[in-house]
């Protein structure tokens, strides 16, 4: 059996749209918040490229909720997974990976300046 592959993902409209790749005949995938699977996916083929197909999922509205939400995309055929995506709502979580990687940015930046400035004062 081929590989599904995931592209062009993205969300718009309370929708998250991707193309999936891969197999020929239409695949049979399941999405899955909670390990609950979602209803209302559709799958449609894409004109003119026989191995591509146009996946969109509705987010449902109790889906959204405050932290981290993680959708599961699987194959409903092997129960292989093959993509997921994430989405962080509500008030910003310190312990947000995200916003540890901005403070370390901040504090590198800090110790370039002040390297740059001690490299200068002791050189010139």
């Amino acid at each position: 059996m081929t590989k599904l592959t995931l592209t062009g993902a993205r969300i718009r409209a309370g929708t998250w749209d991707a193309v999936i790749t891969g197999q020929a005949e239409m695949p049979r995938i399941e999405v899955l918040h909670l390990e609950m699977p979602l209803d209302g996916v559709r799958i449609s083929d894409v004109q003119g490229r026989p191995d591509q197909w146009a996946v969109q999922v509705p987010i449902p509205a109790q889906a959204l909720n405050d932290g981290v939400q993680t959708f599961v995309i699987r194959n409903a055929v092997t129960g292989e997974t093959f993509g997921h995506f994430t989405m962080i709502t509500g008030i910003a979580m310190e312990d947000d990976i995200r916003a540890e990687v901005d403070l370390l940015r901040a504090e590198l930046d800090l110790l370039k300046r002040a390297f740059r400035r001690h490299c200068v004062e002791t050189t010139g």
